[in-house]
Order: structure tokens, then sequence, then C-alpha cells
């Protein structure tokens, strides 16, 4: 091999890896950076609502606005809200989703995609529209109060719209799909052989399941509750449109602070907050999971 084709293939590597890490860089880092300068200033009538960092040439960051976190519990409760609301719906997702991709996973070649195409099918429609939608099943004379009536299941409309149900339902919902996807990938990628060796064995299905499926389909069950999850936890539109004021989250606190009450520099450090509560446990996991493999080897 050439000193130029060794030099081609290097410059080739770096500048694949190159592309990601700049993206992350521009859309990710220097926008966190940004929020996390803003989360250090004081807050002001004015524009921008915020004092700047440096004041003739000195430096007047302060780190108030996360005091002020630790010591009002609105913030606390709800963060701790919104982190039981996510977990509950991922769970149901999970739930819901595993048996779901399973069956999509294990379903003849020629009804895959059908399948795969109706679980991202909602997709296709607005997200505001399709929580929309749910307020108008949900709510007192709706199509769902409609057939309690009808079948005489009730005999007046059940409060279901402005509950932590529909908070619940509408999560689960938009964010099924993002379950299933890597959950089918998991499970489509499996070795069939493995499956005939253990019922070949005497192995009955559930155990077959339980000691070889399930297993192997842990990474994708441990994506797709996070690809759930995340996204969750910072819900603003759902708890808004579906919930009421006893489903506090988090995203609704971060709305009022920036565009109800302006004040952006304790908005910004209750984002920073809520990032560091949710990586900071996912990068120990990592690290364990990275410390257990190489302790394997």
């Amino acid at each position: 091999m050439t000193l130029s084709r060794i030099l081609t293939e290097a410059i080739g590597r770096r500048l694949v890896t190159a592309i990601p890490f700049s993206w992350l860089a521009v859309f990710f880092l220097a926008p966190f950076l940004i929020v996390f300068g803003i989360s250090l200033s004081k807050s002001r009538f004015g524009v921008p609502p915020y004092e700047p960092l440096i004041s003739n040439g000195a430096i007047a960051a302060q780190v108030d606005n996360y005091l002020f976190l630790l010591n009002d519990s609105l913030y606390l409760n709800a963060l701790l809200n919104s982190l039981q609301i996510a977990l509950t719906a991922s769970a149901i997702c999970l739930l819901i989703g595993y048996p779901l991709a399973l069956g999509i996973a294990r379903a003849p070649e020629r009804w895959r995609s059908p399948l795969l195409l109706a679980v991202i099918l909602p997709f296709w429609t607005s997200f505001l529209i399709r929580v929309y939608a749910w307020m108008g099943l949900l709510k007192s004379d709706g199509a769902i109060n409609g057939i309690l009536l009808t079948l005489g299941l009730t005999d007046q409309p059940v409060q279901l719209l402005q509950t932590s149900f529909a908070v619940h339902l509408g999560i689960v919902y938009s964010y099924l799909p993002f379950m299933v996807l890597p959950l089918f990938a998991t499970l489509d990628r499996q070795d069939y052989s493995l499956l005939e060796a253990a019922s070949d064995l005497g192995a009955r299905p559930w155990r077959v399941f339980l000691t070889i499926t399930l297993p192997l389909s842990m990474p994708g069950a441990v994506a797709g509750f996070l690809l759930v999850f995340i996204p969750a936890v910072g819900e603003f539109v759902i708890p808004e449109l579906l919930g009421d004021s006893r489903t506090l989250m988090i995203g609704k606190v971060l709305w009022t602070e920036f565009f109800n009450n302006r004040d952006w520099p304790l908005a910004s450090a209750l984002a920073v907050a809520i990032l560091a509560l949710i990586v900071a446990p996912l990068a120990w996991l990592e690290h364990l999971r990275l410390k257990r493999n190489a302790a394997r080897r």
C-alpha cells in the first residue's frame, strides 16, 4: 500500500467522523453553551431580557438561578411529576410495543412493509392535529362518551379530558412508533437458528422467549424506552391540551418562565438542570455497560 493511499484513507476516515461531530457542535453544543451562559446571568426588562455576562471588562456570572430552583418546591414537583408520567408512559409503550414489534418481525415477508407503514402512518399527520383529535374524542360530548352512553355502560359523561389518564394516553399514542421501530429492527436481526435449536432441544415457546428472544432484544428495548422517555419528560403540548393543573409538567413551567414571566436566566437554568439530570444517569449507565463488557473480555 502506497503512502498516498494510506494518507487518503486516513483523511477519509477523519472526514467521515468530522461531519457528524461538526453537526453536533453547531446544532447542539453551541446552543447549549448559549443557554448555559444565559442561566448564569440576571433577568432584566429589555431586549434581550437578561444582563450580559461580561460588563465593563468584568465577568458578572452568578449561580443564583440554580439556588432558586433548589429552594422552590414548584420546580421540583413539576420535575418529579414529569419523570413519573414519562416513566409510566414509556413502560406502557414497552408493554404495547414489544408484542407489536414481535408480531411484525415474525410476520410473513410480504406483510412486514404494510404493517410498518401502518405504524408510522400517523407521522404523516401534524402532531398538533392528532392531539386536537384526541380532545374531540375525550370530551364530555365526544365519541367515546357517546359510545359509553349508547351501550348503557354509564348514565352520564365520564370525565376523560383534562385528566392524568388523558395525558398518558396522548403520550403513549404519540410516541409508540419510537418504541416499535427500534424493537422491530432488533427482533428482525435475530438469528432464527437459535430459536430452532432451543425448540429442538425441548424448550417450550415461553422458555425460548425468556431465554433467547427477550435477552437478545434488550438493546432495542432500551433504545425504544429512551426514545420515548426523553422527549416525554419535556412534553408541553400534550399536558397543555389534554391535562389540567394537576398534571403540571416541566415543559409547561419552561414555557411560563420564557414567554409569560420573561425570566430567561431562570428558564435557562431549569433547562440546563433538566438536561444534567437526564444525561448524568445515562452516562453513568453507559459507563457501567462498557466496564462490564471490558471485564468479560
